[in-house]
């Protein structure tokens, strides 16, 4: 599903088709959640701010997200894809793997078909195909090579399929962590991940994003305080437990840092988490930087056997 948010928007509101719109909060804190085709062409893109969008496009109309919405929507569809295999891997609210494996090779690929000519196109890449298409590709183009990763690549002398290809398997891993031996395979079509159907939830969190930016460690302990109690009753709903408490922190130059701290045993009161929280929070220099957004995870949940009940969710999150 593309630009799904904007497009139910137009479903919904015939007088926003054929228009540029956003969905999102106009304001000068807002974020663009997702943008119409309409309003793609002038650069107005997800996760841009809502004054760079305007900016970009002086006629764009920012839409609330309605998120109840668009999760019944998302369900309707799964109900759809239920009809052909029970084999769903929900990614988010617009985005799901199916195994239909008589009609698809790999998750990769099925990926970069999803992709290759939207938003109206449908795009098949037959068996005898799939080394010609992929050594054509541009790396950007394969699953999980995002910007930063394909600027790597280039300064490599990496920029298609085939010059990845071209790389012993230990040599991307050297480069590019464990992430390399997925590359290794991606050059050759190679995906061996299987579908699956029911995803184990591997950690839980909250963040907030201020108003105002602020240096004021008393004003950022208060959120903090918020936060940790909007994470506790998660914790506590999904009867969730993790070992290690993550500090998430962007400052006002959209720089993003994390600090954390894995314990000997789970996380198990809401002070026991406020302190590690305050104790991350204590040990970061801001460098002379207002923070804009300060969050908090808990992960790491110990193994099924150590008293720990794990939960299994079928809803992809945005």
């Amino acid at each position: 599903m593309d630009a799904f948010y904007a497009s139910i928007e137009q479903r919904d509101r015939p007088e926003l088709r054929g228009r540029p719109i956003a969905v999102g909060y106009d304001g000068p804190r807002g974020v663009v959640a997702t943008a119409s085709y309409e309003a793609r062409p002038f650069g107005v893109r997800s996760a841009i701010s809502s004054v760079l969008a305007r900016r970009l496009c002086p006629d764009l109309i920012f839409v609330p997200a309605r998120f109840d919405v668009y999760k019944a929507v998302s369900q309707q569809i799964r109900d759809i894809f239920h009809d052909y295999t029970e084999l769903v891997e929900p990614l988010s609210l617009d985005e799901a793997f199916l195994d239909v494996s008589h009609l698809s090779v790999n998750k990769m690929l099925a990926k970069i078909a999803s992709d290759y000519r939207k938003p109206d196109g449908l795009f098949v890449i037959p068996p005898d195909k799939i080394d010609t298409f992929v050594a054509e590709l541009p790396v950007e183009r394969f699953f999980g090579i995002g910007e930063v990763t394909a600027e790597k690549m280039h300064a490599l002398g990496i920029r298609t399929g085939a010059d990845l290809r071209q790389w012993e398997e230990l040599e991307l891993v050297k480069h590019f962590g464990k992430a390399g031996r997925s590359y290794y395979g991606y050059a050759r079509g190679i995906d061996p991940r299987p579908v699956v159907p029911n995803r184990i939830r591997k950690s839980l969190g909250a963040e907030t994003t201020f108003g105002t930016d602020t240096a004021d460690r008393e004003v950022l302990l208060g959120e903090l305080e918020q936060v940790c109690e909007e994470v506790w009753q998660r914790l506590s709903r999904h009867r969730f437990r993790g070992r290690t408490v993550v500090l998430k922190i962007k400052f006002d130059d959209f720089r993003q840092i994390t600090r954390s701290r894995t314990l000997p045993a789970t996380v198990d009161s809401r002070d026991g988490l406020r302190l590690v929280a305050r104790e991350l929070l204590a040990g970061v220099d801001f460098g002379g930087h207002r923070i804009r957004l300060i969050g908090v995870t808990v992960g790491n949940a110990p193994d099924f056997g150590e008293g720990c009940v794990q939960l299994r969710f079928d809803f992809g999150e945005e």
